[in-house]
């Protein structure tokens, strides 16, 4: 079998249509790049007039269907059209485009140029102008930012720091503090394996455990503590002012015992650390008189009883106002002395059993001797004695529970002061160590 061989010199021209979907592509890809692109008609012609001439006949190559032995076709019937021949293809038109759609693609190419170019040419433009402007306002909106920043992290600090030194200034100057747990205090106060330290705490599990006591508030340390602890008490719980000071009017009180007894003696009433005022005692008691009054009755006629502590706390982390308070309170134990004293010397009404035993005392024979050597020091060198702590509760109207703890075991481990009181009478309770300096226990049953 002889192999035909190629001729070199006859290049192999094949029929390719293009589809119309590639055309579409194709003129959608020029109209994005941003060219110079033709209307669709005409390139439907170029592309069809770049087709290579077809060759009907020629050279076939080995293996092409057309060098096989072909089937006969049948025969037609008569009447019949015959078909074409086998393998023969229409021919694509050869003809070109008429020379006025050239030019209208020539003329759309060009437009299409110039809409381009000025489109850039104007956005850039813009973008210049535009950049400038936002450059800056970014500059200024990162500086302002940044200051801002600064600033709020400094007023952050300065309130930090304020609120600190409030706190501090606040927990430093009130008198009372807050409720602290008892056994815990009872291990930090008295460490050790001492004789004593052991005695106090078993006493104060004494207190957890049987008498539920279970918070202490700590009061501070000074000659006033007893009177502190007293009158907090009153003023927190809202115990209303005492049926004798709603009869009468306290404010009058040092009128009528500078004129109407004659006790001209007052004038050496001291104020605590303050000896020996002179013509302005009478002035400085009707001062301490109204505050007492005053914020007596604004405490206890609050109901809410968080609004109520709030008041509280506010009082008695004021010193001034704190100190007219327990000074006010003196000269009402020093008023009702008097007052005894009279009855007992006019042999009139029975007088309570307490002021037979002060006024039995060396040091406390008569009204001037118990304003001397005892409420002139209370506030400065001393502090309330026990006969004078019963006075204060028959006073106030008021059963004082103490618990003393160094009598821990004793008969004298709880005591009431007065120890004859009214069945209608508040109680409060204190809490000692050595009959001198005085705490507030928290029952929680």
């Amino acid at each position: 079998m002889v192999e035909k061989k190629k001729d070199n010199k006859t290049t192999k021209h094949k029929m390719t249509l293009r589809s119309p979907s590639c055309l579409y592509t194709s003129w959608f890809d020029l109209m994005i790049s941003g060219r110079a692109w033709p209307p669709l008609g005409v390139l439907l012609l170029t592309e069809n007039t770049k087709q290579p001439p077809h060759k009907f006949g020629g050279d076939r190559e080995e293996g092409d269907p057309a060098t096989s032995p072909r089937p006969r076709p049948a025969p037609c019937p008569p009447g019949a059209v015959p078909p074409p021949p086998h393998g023969r293809r229409p021919m694509a038109s050869t003809r070109r485009p008429p020379a006025g759609l050239r030019a209208l693609a020539g003329s759309g190419r060009h437009e299409v140029q110039s809409w381009t170019r000025a489109t850039k040419q104007s956005l850039c433009l813009m973008w210049q102008k535009v950049k400038i402007q936002l450059m800056l306002s970014m500059s200024f909106l990162v500086t302002v930012f940044w200051y801002c920043r600064r600033l709020y992290g400094f007023l952050a600090q300065l309130l930090k720091w304020w609120s600190d030194y409030l706190q501090r200034k606040l927990i430093k100057n009130r008198s009372v503090l807050a409720e602290v747990d008892l056994l815990g205090y009872s291990a930090r106060e008295w460490k050790g394996e001492t004789k004593q330290a052991k005695h106090m705490r078993e006493a104060y599990n004494e207190l957890f455990w049987n008498y539920h006591i279970k918070y202490l508030r700590q009061v501070k340390k000074d000659n006033y503590c007893v009177l502190r602890a007293v009158l907090f008490q009153i003023l927190s719980q809202g115990i209303p002012f005492p049926s004798w000071m709603r009869e009468r009017d306290i404010l009058k009180l040092p009128e009528k015992l500078l004129y109407s007894q004659g006790c001209n003696w007052i004038q050496q009433y001291s104020f605590g650390p303050e000896r020996y005022t002179g013509p302005n005692a009478f002035g400085k008691l009707r001062k301490c008189m109204e505050t007492l009054k005053t914020n007596w009755i604004e405490i206890s006629g609050t109901k809410d009883h968080e609004e109520r502590g709030n008041l509280c706390n506010a009082l008695f982390s004021d010193e001034s106002k704190e100190h007219r308070l327990y000074e006010a309170i003196k000269f009402i134990m020093l008023y009702e002395v008097v007052e005894a004293y009279e009855q007992i010397k006019n042999r009139e009404e029975p007088i309570p059993h307490l002021f037979s035993l002060l006024l039995a005392r060396d040091t406390s024979s008569d009204p001037l001797s118990f304003m001397m050597n005892h409420l002139n020091s209370i506030g400065d060198s001393g502090c309330l004695d026990q006969v004078e702590i019963f006075l204060l509760g028959y006073l106030l109207e008021v059963k004082i529970r103490v618990y003393r703890l160094h009598r821990f075991n004793t008969e004298e481990f709880q005591v009431n002061y007065p120890d004859e009181y009214r069945r209608e009478w508040n109680e409060i309770s204190l809490l000692t160590e050595d009959d001198r300096y005085y705490h507030i226990p928290v029952i929680r049953t």
